[in-house]
C-alpha cells in the first residue's frame, strides 16, 4: 500500500477505463502550489515526476573546487638498514627522525643533512630489540623516544644517554601501533593480542585495557578532546573511546577489509582511515562518515596528513596517492622504484609521516630504504593544473551511488 497526499493509492487498483494499473515502487504523489494532487495522478505519472526530482537533484550536485597543490617529486634515498623500515618518527623540534626497520634496529637521522642526502646524516644506532619495530613516537615533554616491536616489548629510551629506562610488560603478542597522548603523560600501545592498553608513562602501570576488537588492533590516534583514542583493527572495524571510563563509545562498521592505517589533521577534527577496499573520512567527533576516497586496488598501509591540507596514502603495491583533503580530489599518482638489486615485488610502502613543516615527506619501504619527497618548487598551476572533468566526473558518479 502506497500513501500519497489524499487517502491510499493501491498498487492494484483500477483506472478509469477499468484496466489495472502497474505497480511502482518509486510512486510519490506531488502536490501543486494550490494544495491539490498533480493533476496528471497515475502510477506511471508519479513514476516520472519521481524520475524527473532525481535528475533535477544530479544537475544541482554542488562541485567543491579543489585546492591547488604542487605536485611532489622524490629528492633523496637513504640505505641504512637491513631490513623493511616499519615505523618513522620526528622529534618536538624537527631536528631529526628516527626509523625503525624489520632488523630490530633504531636509528636517528639529523633532519637537515639527510634532506640533501649528506653521508654524516645518520647520528645514532639504537639496539635492543628482538623483532621488527612497529611503532615510534618522540616525547614532546621529556628527552624520550619509545618504541614497540613485534618482540611483545614497548621500551622508553632515554636519548641523554641513549639507553632504554622503562619496559611496559602486558602485551601477549607483537605490538603494532603506539601513540602518545597530546596533553597527558600517558602511552596506548596496541597489537595482536585485539585490544589497546594506555600506560601511565612513569609509573609504567597500566591504566586500562582497551578490550572489544576481535582481531589485531593496527593503527591508534590519540587527540586532546574526546573521544581522546580512536582504534582501527583488523576485524574491519574502527572505535571511539572514553578515556576516563576505559569504556567504548562508538564502534564503526563500514569498512570491509582490515584497517591498517589512521591519521588525523591539525586543523580540523576529522580523521582518515584506511583500508584494501576504500579510504573514508570521519567527524571525529560523533564518529560520521563525511566521504569515501578511492583509488588504490591494494593494501594501505599509511597515511599521513600536513597543515597544507595535503593527505597521503601509501599502499603494498608501492603506489602513492596525493590528496586534498578538504574535497577528496586525487591530484597526484605515483608509484615508488625499488632500488638497484633489490626484487621488483619489493616495491611496497609500509610508513609515511611528513616532517613538521609539511614541506618533506618521509618513507620507509620495503627495499630497505628510506625515501624523502619535497613539492616541486618549479610546478605552477599552468604547468601542472588540476583536471576539472575528471573531478567533476568523480564528483556526479558520487552523487549517483547516494540517490
Amino acid at each position: 500500500m502506497l500513501y500519497g497526499s489524499r487517502g491510499t493509492v493501491s498498487a492494484g487498483d483500477k483506472n478509469s477505463n477499468g484496466a489495472a494499473t502497474k505497480s511502482s515502487s518509486a510512486l510519490v504523489v506531488s502536490k501543486n502550489d494550490d494544495g491539490d494532487n498533480n493533476k496528471q495522478g497515475g502510477t506511471g505519472e508519479g513514476a516520472i515526476v519521481i524520475a524527473k526530482n532525481v535528475k533535477k537533484s544530479k544537475a544541482s550536485v554542488k562541485i567543491p573546487t579543489p585546492k591547488w597543490h604542487a605536485p611532489w617529486r622524490l629528492s633523496t634515498v637513504i640505505s641504512a638498514h637491513l631490513g623493511w623500515v616499519r615505523s618513522i618518527a620526528f622529534d618536538p623540534t624537527n631536528d631529526m627522525f628516527a626509523t625503525g626497520g624489520a632488523d630490530s634496529v633504531i636509528k636517528i637521522f639529523d633532519t637537515a643533512k639527510a634532506c640533501v642526502g649528506a653521508e654524516d646524516a645518520l647520528k645514532l644506532t639504537l639496539t635492543g630489540h628482538l623483532n621488527a619495530i612497529r611503532g615510534m613516537v618522540f616525547s614532546d615533554r621529556h628527552p624520550y623516544l619509545f618504541s614497540a616491536g613485534e618482540d611483545k616489548m614497548v621500551k622508553c629510551w632515554d636519548l641523554e644517554t641513549n639507553q632504554v629506562i622503562r619496559h611496559y610488560h602486558g602485551h601477549l603478542s607483537g605490538v603494532f601501533a603506539l601513540k602518545m597522548h597530546p596533553t597527558l603523560d600517558i602511552l596506548v600501545t596496541g597489537g595482536r593480542d585485539a585490544v589497546a592498553r594506555v600506560w601511565d608513562m612513569r609509573s609504567r602501570y597500566q591504566i586500562h585495557c582497551l578490550a572489544g576488537h576481535e582481531n589485531t588492533v593496527g593503527s591508534i590516534l590519540t587527540k586532546p578532546t574526546d573521544p581522546q583514542v580512536i582504534t582501527g583493527s583488523y576485524d574491519n572495524t574502527i572505535k571511539l573511546w572514553d578515556l576516563a571510563a576505559g569504556k567504548c563509545m562508538t564502534t564503526l562498521t563500514h569498512h570491509k577489509k582490515a584497517i591498517r592505517a589512521l591519521a588525523m589533521p591539525s586543523f580540523e577534527n576529522t580523521f582518515m582511515s584506511g583500508a584494501a577496499d576504500v579510504m573514508k573520512k570521519w567527524q571525529a567527533k560523533d564518529g560520521r562518515l563525511i566521504k569515501n576516497m578511492s583509488g588504490h586496488n591494494s593494501v594501505i598501509n599509511a597515511l599521513a596528513i600536513n597543515d597544507d591540507g595535503v593527505a597521503v596514502s601509501a599502499a603494498d603495491d608501492g603506489t602513492m596517492n596525493f590528496w586534498d583533503y578538504h574535497t577528496g580530489h586525487c591530484f597526484q599518482k605515483s608509484q615508488t622504484i625499488p632500488q638497484p638489486g633489490s626484487l621488483d615485488a619489493e616495491n611496497g610502502i609500509f610508513a609515511a609521516e611528513f616532517d613538521l613543516t609539511g614541506t618533506r615527506l618521509i618513507t620507509g619501504e620495503t627495499d630497505k630504504t628510506i625515501k624523502i619527497w619535497k613539492q616541486d618548487e618549479n610546478a605552477s598551476e599552468i604547468s601542472d593544473p588540476i583536471d576539472m572533468v575528471s573531478w567533476r566526473k568523480q564528483c556526479l558518479a558520487e552523487a549517483r551511488q547516494r540517490y
